[in-house]
């Protein structure tokens, strides 16, 4: 049993607030974005940090529904990102990969879209498979890394509510 909290800092993630992105969020979006794909990939992403940086605050909050997870003293800890019918974007901090937020995001996501939604997940990324098909999410079709910008095998996987 874990205990008592030395500092402020969360030890559930039953004790971070998921909310709606705002402009302001960008920031630690991308700190989140690129400490996650660093720690879980031995490649590195297809476009410069700054360039990542760049597309999360113009392109993916303003036009995708995002959701940040932010500890009490306002640091992201994870983002998600929907389009009408796909996960577009799920990344969670290294420190907090395992403590539940992942599934909260992925609950919530289920609640936005409950007709169904889809993803696509890097083919090495073995615990994000793991996690996915844990929370009801099929493979639907494998892809070669020919359609996406780093040339990764990927997996399309898809939810769909019980009937």
């Amino acid at each position: 049993m874990d205990g008592p909290a030395t500092d402020d800092s969360p030890r559930s993630a039953d004790d971070i607030e998921i909310r709606r992105a705002g402009a302001g969020d960008a920031g630690g979006i991308g700190d989140v974005w690129l400490a996650s794909w660093r720690a879980t990939f031995d490649f590195e992403p297809s476009h410069p940090d700054d360039d990542v940086r760049r597309w999360l605050a113009a392109e993916l909050v303003p036009y995708h529904e995002t959701w940040v997870a932010v500890e009490p003293a306002g640091t992201v800890v994870a983002l998600m990102a929907l389009s009408d019918d796909m996960i577009e974007q799920l990344y969670v901090t290294p420190a907090w990969i395992g403590r539940g937020l992942g599934g909260r995001l992925v609950a919530l996501a289920k609640e936005r879209r409950p007709t169904g939604l889809d993803l696509y997940c890097f083919a090495v990324n073995t615990n994000a498979r793991r996690f996915y098909e844990r929370l009801g999410f099929e493979p639907i079709a494998l892809g070669d890394g020919s359609h996406n910008e780093e040339r990764q095998p990927d997996v399309r996987y898809a939810w769909r509510p019980p009937s």
